[in-house]
């Protein structure tokens, strides 16, 4: 329930980026809330409340509550404060929400296709680590489900944990530690390229 709770808020945020993205602009350029200089622990960032984009924000969780009927973990959403400063913060990081869903599941996606279209050595790669391609793909998402969602990504709990900015966080996290997994090589094999730059398949 936690890890499906965190999609599908985050496919709620991505639906609704346009409207996000205006009140952003709208709050970091209100005159009547300046921003602090201050050194949040990230170096020195622009801390600033954004009213507007933490109620859309509040609306959204709590439709995605509704949806979903219960709610596992915290449900506190940094804004203003030295985990999210401003509103452009905001923006980027959940802006990187396809930036590291479409990588994973372009490589699913070529997993699933691999008796079909892969390679010889892909095909051969796989039925020796996992057997089928549905082996490795439940590698790949039992791990992603169980790793990037467990609270990791920060120096504490109360800025990672299960907080709404936080599940991102350990999402990103999970992204880093790729290349120390045993299915890393699967991904190179499937044309990951990484999640900041394009993909190739």
């Amino acid at each position: 329930n936690y890890v499906l709770q965190s999609l599908v808020l985050w496919r709620e945020i991505a639906n609704d980026m346009f409207k996000l993205w205006c009140l952003a602009e709208a709050d970091l350029l209100d005159g009547s809330s300046p921003y602090e200089l201050r050194d949040t622990g990230q170096g020195l960032q622009r801390v600033q409340p954004a009213p507007r984009t933490e109620k859309a924000m509040k609306e959204l969780l709590h439709r995605t509550q509704r949806k979903l009927g219960s709610w596992v973990g915290s449900a506190v959403i940094h804004m203003g404060d030295s985990n999210v400063p401003n509103a452009l913060t905001f923006i980027d990081k959940y802006a990187a929400i396809e930036r590291i869903l479409n990588p994973l599941l372009s490589v699913l996606d070529a997993i699933a296709a691999a008796p079909r279209a892969g390679s010889p050595q892909l095909q051969a790669y796989i039925a020796m680590r996992w057997q089928s391609p549905l082996g490795a793909t439940k590698c790949i998402l039992a791990d992603f489900f169980r790793f990037a969602f467990d609270g990791s990504g920060a120096d504490n709990f109360y800025d990672a944990g299960s907080c709404i900015d936080g599940r991102l966080t350990s999402a990103w996290n999970w992204c880093s530690q790729l290349p120390q997994k045993p299915f890393y090589p699967l991904f190179k094999m499937c044309g990951f390229i990484g999640f900041d730059g394009e993909f190739q398949a």
